[in-house]
């Protein structure tokens, strides 16, 4: 898919000269932005290039680290724990029997702010350790809340049940956010709370799990049909998080997700309401009172489109069209009018992202810092860029000679893994279509190279087995760009492009599929006359230091440099090389 809007830079934020306490123990260069700082925030890339940009009301911290190859720019110093974040000995504990001992600079600057309650943004480089960077402390909090509820027989009451909800934008990564929930466990071996899928052929669990784990739609048609089922579900859900937010923000999933976003905010309002009504004898309302307002009205909101969203803040949205004044609640529609703006907040949001572009006003990040404008901002020291522990290699081909250096880039990055100690080798070879990545696998296999295929044209049983397989087994990998966003496979040493990505966001998410998690890895990119200009841009921008974006214009974007050229045939030439 080619790249359809411009992407922002959001790098390194430097907005203070004197770093917050919380902080000042991870590394010299982490900042923290308060609303106390001037009305115009600078991003500065190298000294050579500067921008400006629109300020937002809310904390920045950006997780960075010296400028050298190593694990020192994936691991927070020696002297931060998982204690020193704020988290419980027992999350510590479980852990360290996952074999995680000191959190990445990524985990170390958005656990503090996600356990303080505050909505977070985490915009963060693929590898960077952000799925339990969320996940953990939202675990320490919910087994907190239960296990204080459980020794309070007077608290445990249906009522004051809370949970999480985690929405990915398909299943098999759905499936590997409840592994990795459930891979954190008590010395006894289990769990520390009950995380449930519900996608797929996975329905809704009879037993009533702590997290759960969805897509938007599995998540709408789950809750939809029996309103009184919703508002209870709604009303006990107190966190809230979007992996792969900018996916889950844009295409088909935006009028999901954004409906999603109303249904949980209209429920904080009312809240809200119903607490400021009784709060000269305040109780916690229960669900069934909710059942008294009409909902009629919520659903138009509801349906709004993003693009709608966008141009409103959170403020905008009038009560008058959510619900009906009813005969339950003495506060009048005018008192209702100014809650609107400044309620009680009863939820916590949390979007987390590899590519987050923010320029524009139809872009994910543009979207977020309209609504959730008191979000604190989590950045990674290399968003939008391949991180220093990445060897790349570009080799132009054409129609004559792209197979063999398809074969060869396999074959000889092969023979140099045992060398290097890497144990079982993993190769992941991408293709941009179904055609492209079945031509490849054929080529490979007619040169004595076995390999696995995972595209949408195979049913989800099919590339469950071949991930797995991969991940147990190694070898070479064929692939779209399906298994390139939040699939997480451990150890991949090498990234082999035989069709190069249409965009730079694909690129980002392919490259970063290797030298995850503190390792080095090498991408091999072959390309063509049709991807030179995408390939140039890329390069000049690694060149100075800089973003992939900050090498495209937002009047002249590569988007339309590739409708002058005719990306559709590009395409359709660079698919049928491999059909031979």
């Amino acid at each position: 898919m080619i790249l359809r809007r411009s992407t922002a830079m959001l790098h390194s934020f430097s907005l203070s000269t004197t770093t917050p306490k919380l902080l000042s123990h991870f590394t010299p260069s982490f900042f923290l932005c308060t609303s106390a700082l001037s009305p115009r925030i600078r991003i500065w890339l190298n000294q050579s290039y500067s921008r400006r940009t629109r300020a937002f009301s809310s904390a920045v911290v950006t997780a960075s680290s010296p400028k050298n190859t190593g694990t020192d720019t994936f691991f927070a110093e020696d002297t931060v724990s998982w204690q020193s974040l704020g988290l419980s000995d027992r999350i510590s504990q479980a852990l360290s029997n996952a074999g995680f001992d000191r959190p990445s600079l990524v985990q170390a600057a958005c656990m503090p702010s996600i356990l303080s309650g505050k909505d977070v943004v985490i915009a963060a480089e693929t590898g960077s350790g952000k799925t339990y960077g969320y996940l953990v402390p939202l675990i320490d909090k919910l087994y907190g809340a239960r296990h204080d509820a459980d020794n309070d027989l007077e608290k445990a009451t249906v009522s004051s049940r809370t949970f999480s909800i985690v929405l990915c934008p398909n299943v098999l990564l759905c499936e590997q956010v409840v592994r990795m929930a459930n891979d954190l466990s008590g010395n006894d071996g289990r769990p520390l709370l009950r995380v449930a899928a519900v996608c797929g052929r996975q329905g809704w669990p009879v037993n009533e799990p702590d997290v759960i784990v969805s897509t938007p739609v599995a998540l709408l048609n789950s809750i939809d049909p029996k309103k009184h089922h919703r508002s209870d579900f709604i009303r006990a859900v107190k966190y809230v998080v979007f992996d792969e937010a900018d996916m889950l923000l844009s295409g088909g999933f935006e009028n999901h997700v954004i409906r999603l976003i109303h249904m949980l905010r209209f429920d904080e309002k009312l809240l809200s309401r119903v607490n400021k009504a009784g709060s000269e004898n305040p109780v916690e309302p229960s669900s069934d009172s909710v059942s008294h307002f009409d909902f009629e009205g919520e659903e138009d909101m509801q349906n709004e489109s993003i693009s709608e969203a966008e141009e409103m803040s959170e403020g905008d949205v009038d009560a008058e069209d959510l619900m009906e004044e009813t005969q339950t609640s003495p506060v009048k529609r005018k008192d209702w009018r100014r809650v609107r703006k400044n309620y009680e907040r009863s939820k916590q949001y949390i979007f987390v992202a590899a590519t987050l572009p923010v320029n524009g006003k139809k872009t994910a990040g543009a979207v977020l810092k309209k609504m959730f404008p008191d979000a604190n901002w989590v950045s990674g020291s290399y968003l939008h860029q391949p991180n220093p522990r990445l060897k790349e290699k570009w080799i132009e081909v054409t129609t004559d000679n792209q197979v063999d250096a398809l074969i060869e880039a396999v074959k000889q990055f092969g023979s140099k893994a045992s060398d290097h100690g890497a144990g079982v080798s993993r190769t992941m070879v991408f293709g941009n279509t179904v055609e492209a990545v079945e031509a490849v696998a054929n080529i490979l296999q007619r040169a004595g190279i076995e390999c696995y295929r995972y595209h949408t044209g195979l049913s989800l049983a099919e590339r469950a087995e071949s991930l797995d397989d991969f991940r147990a087994k190694g070898g070479i990998f064929v692939c779209t760009d399906a298994a390139a966003r939040g699939v997480d496979i451990p150890n991949v040493s090498h990234v082999i492009q035989a069709n190069f990505a249409t965009s730079a966001v694909d690129f980002l998410h392919r490259v970063g599929r290797t030298a995850r998690a503190g390792q080095f890895g090498v991408v091999t990119s072959l390309y063509n006359e049709s991807n030179r200009d995408l390939v140039n841009a890329i390069r000049a921008a690694g060149k100075l230091g800089q973003p992939v974006e900050a090498a495209f214009s937002r009047k002249r974007s590569f988007r339309n440099k590739l409708k002058k050229r005719g990306s559709n045939e590009a395409g359709q030439i660079s698919t049928a090389e491999f059909m031979v």
